[in-house]
């Protein structure tokens, strides 16, 4: 078996499906609003590798590589992408993917990178990896490839390093996810990420898909909510010029409408329903979390969840899990 879709997945899987698979399928199983799908499990990464005698070329070149020679680490990096992707998809695998997107009934997908050293509260891979949106069948098995290699980019090795990862196996897992056209997207810390205020709910709101949030590419909303009655304590309106949107080759950018640029991305409704969810969330993992959400005609997606990896709190304020 090289798949499993959410809902066997639960947080204790990360070893087989990643930080953000088997976050996915916790959530999915505390009836969070997940869409569906399903995680190629890092052991179909490793198959691949072993049936190809891939694993022996990449492990000689990667102890070739000088950590501090930036062409060093980005020939290394060349040279493994390459071959990965250069390199026959196994069949088995390939057929299993194809069957369980045919069984997913979605037209297009978002294919996500999940290392399973991801999303714990030591090591976060998050940005690290690749990830790709509006995939289709056609498309996804290159995606899949795509996100196997860039466990080997520059960035990536070099994070290896910095957080002593180089004599680790490392694999990578597969999220495969019915794609959410967002009108509004975003962001939803339920601890605030600066002051380390565990009484407080931050959200940040854009048009569009969430890439523009994420990614840095826009200054979103910003709303500030207060546990555990959910006062809004500040709604901070932010003026976005430029969203993300679906495109025929995966996504684009493009110029939000005039009468959209300075208006309010949520509601005070949407702002309380939205952190109320996230609050249920954090409630479920017993540690403040780092949400990514999407809304679609008016309903609300959750497609990531993660432990806050910048929190300062002292001992006596530590969550307990």
């Amino acid at each position: 078996m090289f798949t499993k879709i959410f809902q066997n997945l639960s947080a204790k899987d990360t070893n087989i499906a990643g930080g953000k698979g088997a976050s996915l399928g916790e959530m999915t199983a505390a009836k969070i609003p997940v869409p569906p799908g399903f995680v190629v499990l890092a052991g179909a990464f490793n198959h691949f590798l072993k049936e190809t005698d891939l694993n022996v070329e990449i492990d000689a070149i990667l102890k070739t590589v000088k950590k501090d020679d930036i062409n060093s680490v980005n020939q290394t990096s060349e040279k493994i992408m390459d071959l990965i992707r250069d390199t026959e998809f196994p069949p088995d695998i390939a057929g299993e993917i194809k069957a369980e997107f045919k069984k997913l009934g979605a037209k297009l997908v978002a294919v996500r990178s999940s290392a399973t050293a991801e999303d714990s509260l030591i090591a976060s891979w998050a940005g690290e990896l690749e990830s790709y949106l509006n995939v289709s069948e056609k498309n996804v098995l290159v995606a899949v490839k795509k996100c196997w290699s860039s466990l080997f980019t520059p960035r990536a090795i070099i994070y290896r390093f910095e957080k002593n990862l180089q004599d680790q196996q490392i694999a990578v897992a597969i999220v495969i996810q019915k794609m959410i056209q967002s009108e509004i997207s975003g962001i939803c810390f339920t601890a605030h990420p600066v002051t380390s205020n565990l009484d407080q709910i931050v959200i940040e709101a854009g048009w569009g898909l969430g890439e523009a949030v994420v990614g840095g590419l826009i200054t979103p909303d910003t709303y500030i909510i207060k546990k555990p009655k959910f006062e809004i304590l500040d709604i901070n309106v932010a003026e976005q010029k430029m969203m993300i949107v679906r495109s025929a080759g995966g996504t684009k950018k493009t110029s939000v409408p005039v009468a959209k640029r300075n208006k309010q991305k949520l509601t005070e409704k949407q702002i309380i329903a939205l952190a109320k969810l996230c609050a249920q969330i954090e409630k479920q993992y017993q540690y403040p979390q780092d949400i990514e959400w999407a809304i679609e005609k008016n309903k609300t997606h959750v497609t990531q969840s993660r432990p806050i990896t910048t929190l300062k709190l002292p001992k006596n304020k530590q969550p307990s899990f």
